[in-house]
């Protein structure tokens, strides 16, 4: 019995989190009430408030539930000690445009938080784990592209973080452009091919093992 409510009151946290991705998509985190969710969920009020203290933490529980791309690329990959750096990045770039392209909750979810978000008032806590997301994820780019700089002894034109900003914008505006168009170009194709022709225009060679990315799932 005890199990059984327990799987239970998971059920409807997960359903309170649905309900809420859907009309933060369709409203927009500002204009979506509690009574709207709670509607959508087909509860009341008092069940959010069972599970989530509010607003925030139920949009919050709907980040760390899916994870946004920028927060779980590099966390694939850590582990994988003879993966070289260029080959890390570019597997690390693969993993997060496939995330986006190919998984729903995670498209939504990143579309919510770029373009259904005002970062103001209560929000403000949301704004700052984006773009601390943000800036971690830069500096593990950054970290990559210079350990491939002194691998290969070259002398990049511009600073290691100088890069990995250059890509990060590459990256999020293709992004951002796929999300708008409602995905009318290759994103992980386009993405795979920008990647490599940003890193050669650095300077940086593609050596054999960085041609091979490994898959979504390798660890």
């Amino acid at each position: 019995m005890v199990r059984r409510t327990k799987e239970d009151a998971i059920a409807t946290r997960n359903g309170l989190i649905d309900a809420a991705e859907k009309v933060f998509y369709d409203k927009g985190v500002s204009r979506a009430s509690l009574s709207d969710i709670a509607l959508a969920a087909g509860t009341t009020r008092g069940a959010i408030y069972w599970h989530f203290k509010d607003k925030v933490d139920l949009f919050n529980a709907m980040m760390d539930r899916v994870t946004l791309p920028l927060e779980q690329g590099y966390g694939e990959f850590e582990a994988s000690a003879d993966l070289d750096p260029l080959q890390r990045l570019r597997a690390v770039m693969a993993l997060v445009l496939e995330s986006v392209a190919s998984d729903e909750h995670t498209r939504r979810v990143f579309e919510i938080a770029l373009h259904k978000v005002e970062y103001v008032g209560e929000l403000v806590a949301v704004r700052e784990r984006h773009m601390a997301a943000c800036d971690g994820f830069i500096r593990q780019l950054a970290r990559d592209f210079e350990l491939a700089a002194n691998a290969q002894k070259v002398s990049m034109p511009v600073s290691a973080m100088g890069a990995a900003l250059g890509l990060h914008a590459l990256f999020d505006g293709l992004m951002q452009n796929w999300i708008l168009s409602n995905g009318v170009f290759d994103l992980v194709g386009i993405g795979r091919a920008c990647t490599d022709a940003y890193i050669t225009g650095l300077g940086l060679v593609l050596g054999a093992s960085s041609l091979a990315v490994p898959p979504a799932n390798a660890t």
